[in-house]
């Protein structure tokens, strides 16, 4: 069984909204930082957002004000709700979670030692 199950991606219309969540099995959910990162076709995995333990939030510059990231440790489930999409949003969306990962590293993917296998999210124009 995977240790992160990614769900709610799927296909959506530019300017609309999609909640991805992350499940997680087996662990206690209190002791991670989990995070979200992103991959478009022919590009770098890079980092979207990320909740700490005690709930604080990070995010990429250009999802600021757009995605919000939350996690609810009596479901072992964390959330990136999405709004105001558009085409560059277009990507496999990954949930990631460590038990090792300081604040100042939250962004860096080689920090996070469990991965879910990605939900696709598309954004048509």
């Amino acid at each position: 069984q995977a240790p992160l199950v990614e769900s709610g991606g799927g296909l959506v219309q530019a300017g609309g909204s999609l909640r991805l969540s992350c499940a997680a099995s087996g662990r206690t959910p209190s002791r991670f930082v989990v995070a979200w990162f992103r991959q478009a076709p022919g590009k770098e995995r890079e980092f979207v957002s990320a909740v700490t333990r005690s709930g604080a939030a990070y995010y990429k510059d250009s999802v600021k004000g757009r995605f919000s990231i939350s996690r609810d440790n009596a479901k072992n489930t964390a959330y990136l709700q999405m709004a105001s999409l558009n085409s560059e949003d277009t990507a496999v969306y990954y949930c990631a979670a460590s038990t090792r990962v300081i604040t100042s590293a939250v962004s860096r993917a080689d920090m996070y030692d469990y991965w879910g296998q990605g939900t696709q999210v598309t954004v048509s124009s």
